[in-house]
């Protein structure tokens, strides 16, 4: 086959696969965790099988809309980085006019869906969200303030509040307990990526805390926020959501943690940073499967 049939073929699939990158779906994929879990820590037993199929959907399609509206909103500063200048608007494989009807069209389809099958409450709370995400935080905060991922980190840990209220239609202690969770992990998971990635956020021109305050300062506060999320992340044990097997998992994933903060506060280690990141990703992760599983274990608690 000649390389003119080679693109004509290969031009659609490229072009889905560009299209799919907008979505951030690792992103999204671990804020649909978060969301199921909470729509299972509900309810004592399991939720409907409609609910979760129409909240998984609709917050899904709402959360890829908001990072495709990144995207565009991100397009010169992503130029600028190398983590990020192979992304399909730099490389003007996708215009902006596209990106921003493909993210309407998600979005419109999302919240369409949580009115129609899911709760009003929901899907106002999920456009909250997305506002919150592609708007606020990465067109105000973000070129703002070295405190933009703190004040803007509300956004992204709404997914469990969301996946609850789709479930009983209102907003309960335990499900704010669970933002709260995610509020308090995410400055010390990105903060550690922004450490490896300073010179990049430099040359952007984006104000993240390495970049204005140093790294020694980005240091200390990864292991003083990584503190507060552990002592966060004890409430569910000490109000009684969860039990015995939570309280486990979460002392030894928070042990984990808490050596990879140290790590990065020692600066011994140029890799531990990123090191760090990753663990963060896997660690959210694992603290609500846990969650998830201690609450369908009965007679432990």
């Amino acid at each position: 086959m000649n390389n003119s049939l080679q693109r004509v073929f290969h031009s659609p699939f490229a072009l889905c696969r560009d299209y799919l990158e907008l979505c951030k779906l690792r992103v999204v994929a671990v804020m649909l965790l978060t969301a199921i879990v909470g729509m299972c820590l509900a309810t004592p037993e399991l939720p409907p099988i409609a609910t979760m199929i129409s909240a998984t959907l609709g917050i899904g399609l709402m959360a890829s809309g908001a990072a495709a509206v990144n995207h565009v909103m991100d397009r010169n500063i992503d130029a600028k980085m190398a983590r990020t200048h192979r992304r399909p608007l730099p490389q003007g494989k996708i215009d902006e006019t596209r990106a921003l009807l493909f993210a309407g069209l998600l979005s419109l389809s999302g919240i369409t869906v949580l009115i129609l099958w899911t709760n009003l409450l929901t899907a106002w709370l999920t456009l909250g969200a997305l506002i919150g995400y592609a708007l606020i935080y990465t067109m105000l905060l973000k070129r703002a303030t070295p405190l933009n991922i703190v004040i803007g980190g509300i956004a992204g840990a709404a997914p469990p509040l969301l996946g609850w209220v789709a479930v009983t239609g209102r907003i309960e202690p335990d499900s704010l307990l669970l933002v709260l969770i995610i509020f308090a992990w995410t400055p010390p998971h990105f903060w550690a990526l922004c450490i490896h990635k300073k010179d990049d956020y430099a040359r952007a021109g984006v104000p993240m805390l390495p970049v204005t305050h140093g790294e020694d300062y980005t240091r200390l506060q990864i292991l003083l926020y990584t503190v507060l999320m552990v002592l966060t992340t004890l409430f569910p044990f000490m109000t009684g959501m969860s039990g015995l097997i939570y309280l486990i998992g979460v002392t030894l994933l928070n042990l984990r943690f808490f050596q990879w903060a140290v790590r990065v506060y020692l600066a011994n280690d140029s890799t531990a940073p990123m090191s760090m990141f990753w663990f963060s990703v896997k660690y959210i992760m694992w603290l609500f499967v846990v969650l998830l599983v201690d609450h369908y274990v009965i007679g432990l608690h």
